[in-house]
């Protein structure tokens, strides 16, 4: 509770947050915030955070953190965020540096990877946006559903 009224605060009056030590699952209840699902009533944007709509302040940010040395969170938070490894390690030095030289030597390839990674997070959205489509749907059908041309399709 101590979380949410300091988390409400921060979405009102657009204060940076910083939540530490995340585990490797996440609290439902700011998930609306990590996604930046927001609705607009009249000139103001709002969030649900638990059962209360609160006031979305543009310029606020949130940061977690973590002392997991390599998180595995769903895809869904890894488009909406973004993931930064502050962790040193041989293979992630090795990978760095093979990085620099690939962009150095082969900027090219630098570039198709970096529209990949681009095209594979826009896809995961897509995804996931089709999968609440698609439960939205079948949560307001009525009757049989095998018979539901559009939701089928």
């Amino acid at each position: 509770k101590d979380l949410l009224s300091k988390l409400k605060t921060a979405l009102e009056n657009g204060f940076p947050m910083l939540i530490e030590n995340m585990g490797e699952s996440i609290d439902a209840i700011i998930m609306p915030v990590i996604q930046r699902s927001t609705f607009k009533r009249g000139n103001k944007f709002f969030t649900k955070l638990g059962e209360d709509e609160v006031e979305f302040n543009s310029k606020f940010r949130l940061y977690m953190h973590t002392k997991l040395s390599n998180p595995d969170y769903p895809p869904e938070i890894q488009a909406e965020a973004t993931l930064v490894n502050f962790a040193v390690t041989p293979q992630g030095l090795e990978d760095q540096l093979l990085a620099l030289v690939v962009r150095k030597e082969r900027p090219e390839l630098a570039s198709q990877k970096a529209g990949l990674i681009h095209q594979a997070n826009e896809s995961m959205v897509k995804m996931a946006d089709l999968e609440d489509g698609i439960l939205k749907g079948l949560a307001s059908a009525e009757g049989d559903i095998t018979e539901d041309v559009e939701l089928i399709e």
